[in-house]
């Protein structure tokens, strides 16, 4: 989006089959989601040499703001797929769970004392889905194999002495 609210993307594109502008569909988007946007495009391809020349200058490309977000999706290993977001023309990326570097570098540990103290970082996390937690967590070493963790951590996470988590320096 320009310094105007357009884009050159949804003007040349999706703008044509919504009588909104892009800061109205955005907005529209931010309360509702992005399913109106599913239920009212076109279901076949669309070929791109039909769209103006300056909505296929920014097809793949971040916007300025969103660069450095892209740049940490990059360095966690997620690729750009050659697919584009319908809604702004910016890149999807995608990476294998396994692959993630996040995931890879993470253990199991086992949590020995809940106590404040550490001086380590660690991002924390277990359960799935909508159990899923995660925290940055003030840690230390405790006894041969387990982790202390601070209090807070404790109680964001919902664990307790004996439960296991990832754990993953940072």
């Amino acid at each position: 989006m320009d310094e105007g609210g357009n884009s050159p993307f949804w003007d040349g594109l999706a703008g044509r089959f919504f009588d909104m502008t892009f800061p109205e569909a955005d907005e529209f988007n931010a309360v509702h989601g992005t399913q109106f946007i599913a239920d009212l495009m076109p279901k076949t391809p669309i070929y791109v040499s039909l769209l103006s020349e300056q909505a296929r200058a920014v097809m793949g490309l971040p916007h300025p703001t969103g660069r450095a977000a892209l740049r940490m999706l990059e360095e966690e290993n997620f690729v750009f797929d050659r697919y584009i977001d319908i809604f702004d023309g910016g890149p999807t990326v995608t990476a294998h769970t396994d692959d993630i570097r996040t995931i890879e570098e993470s253990d199991e540990e086992t949590i020995e004392e809940i106590a404040p103290g550490g001086k380590t970082k660690m991002l924390l996390a277990l359960g799935r889905l909508k159990d899923f937690r995660a925290c940055l967590a003030s840690t230390r070493r405790a006894g041969r194999k387990g982790l202390c963790i601070d209090p807070e951590a404790a109680e964001l996470l919902g664990v307790k002495e004996g439960d296991t988590v990832l754990a993953v320096k940072r």
